[in-house]
């Protein structure tokens, strides 16, 4: 028997976005998404009911700021007091572990799916997913973008706008693109 492509996605292997069961997934979170992103801030409170029950897991004092968007968002696991400002997107093909008082600015974006290498493999719509982790203390600054397979350490520093290609260690800064090292605490 043959491996749904959600198998193979939570498995890490190649497998095609191009499927009913993910499609399904995917409008549930676009619903919740919806949700949450139009309710008023006062009805929404830190994240709106229906984005809540599909995370992954949200502890105390989580906050996410309107708009934000996510891909299925139960691979999506937020420590207590992490923090996600506007404009936030998060690809979460993969799990996404973003640990506590974590601080993402705005327009962050998280990427875990890469596509096939080879066109023929893109045209297939073929896909792996990789996770990412984000240390507690960790502070990503604005617009930065995260790709799949990078852990950031705690207490690290993404400066804002840098393309995080590679893992970063704790206790240090990291900036530009690719982000390289500039401080180390």
């Amino acid at each position: 028997m043959t491996a749904s492509e959600r198998t193979k996605m939570a498995a890490g292997e190649w497998y095609t976005c191009i499927d009913d069961e993910l499609e399904a997934l995917r409008v549930a979170a676009r619903d919740a998404v919806f949700a949450h992103n139009s309710l008023p801030p006062r009805q929404r409170g830190a994240i709106a009911p229906a984005l809540g029950a599909l995370l992954g897991g949200a502890g105390d004092g989580v906050r996410i700021e309107a708009p934000f968007h996510c891909a299925y968002g139960f691979n999506l696991f937020l420590g207590d007091g992490a923090f996600l400002n506007a404009g936030c997107t998060i690809l979460d093909t993969a799990p996404v572990r973003i640990g506590k008082a974590a601080l993402l600015g705005p327009n962050v974006q998280i990427y875990c799916a890469e596509h096939h290498r080879e066109a023929v493999g893109r045209r297939a719509r073929l896909e792996i997913a990789k996770p990412v982790t984000i240390g507690d203390n960790a502070w990503i600054g604005g617009s930065a973008v995260i790709l799949g397979g990078v852990s950031i350490g705690e207490g690290a520093i993404v400066g804002a706008g840098a393309v995080v290609t590679r893992d970063v260690a704790a206790n240090t800064t990291v900036v530009g693109n690719p982000a390289r090292l500039i401080t180390r605490r």
